[in-house]
């Protein structure tokens, strides 16, 4: 009866742990841009109020070059910001945070709860065609790089003359698909892809 409940500790130890590592996995701490924190494909860990949203118009920068150069990533969220924290301030409003998920627009949010050195920052993030996509932010997990891919231009401005810009979101689903490619032909594994800054990002294992 002693080893039947000792061997029932110990597999609610590993599946207690097992759980937590895979929690982990998801987890990332965002950076923040002018000085908010960004939460770009994936969701914070704190409870939160929407303030506003605000959808996007059209790229300056593409409009001006007929869509041959589009933004990065990076260039389209301080847009977003951006205009966000200028509506804030037009509305006398204060703003924490700013969330994407999909499309063309963000929201602005309020966070309700405490600040804590765990919560702060505290990201759980999403995934494009089973990645993991870590956008502006870093993984909790200890990871390596794999691989590493930039990226091109953009057919849908290139065909548009720059007035239909991809969407962050299938910008970043660009790289994936070019990272999953990579990675699948050179027998890697692949854990996640984290985007920074730039048009270029890169795939991660993460360690156990």
């Amino acid at each position: 009866m002693k080893k039947i409940i000792l061997i029932i500790v110990l597999c609610a130890i590993s599946l207690l742990r097992t759980s937590a590592q895979d929690t982990d996995k998801n987890l990332a701490r965002v950076n923040k841009i002018q000085g908010i924190e960004v939460y770009f494909m994936s969701e914070p860990v704190r409870q939160y109020t929407v303030v506003f949203d605000e959808n996007t118009g059209l790229k300056m920068t593409s409009l001006i070059t007929g869509g041959l150069v589009t933004e990065s990533v990076a260039d389209k969220a301080a847009q977003f910001v951006k205009r966000t924290l200028k509506e804030a301030e037009s509305q006398n409003v204060k703003v924490d945070a700013v969330i994407y998920t999909s499309g063309k627009k963000v929201i602005a949010v309020k966070f309700t709860d405490e600040a804590t050195d765990q919560n702060r920052g505290m990201a759980r993030v999403q995934k494009i065609d089973g990645t993991r996509i870590y956008v502006f932010s870093e993984p909790i997990a200890e990871y390596e790089v794999v691989s590493k891919k930039g990226g091109g231009f953009k057919m849908k401005s290139l065909v548009t003359g720059g007035l239909v810009n991809n969407s962050i979101e299938e910008d970043l689903k660009q790289f994936v698909t070019r990272i999953q490619k990579d990675c699948e032909d050179d027998h890697l594994q692949l854990d996640g892809v984290i985007y920074t800054t730039g048009k270029s990002a890169v795939g991660i294992k993460l360690k156990q």
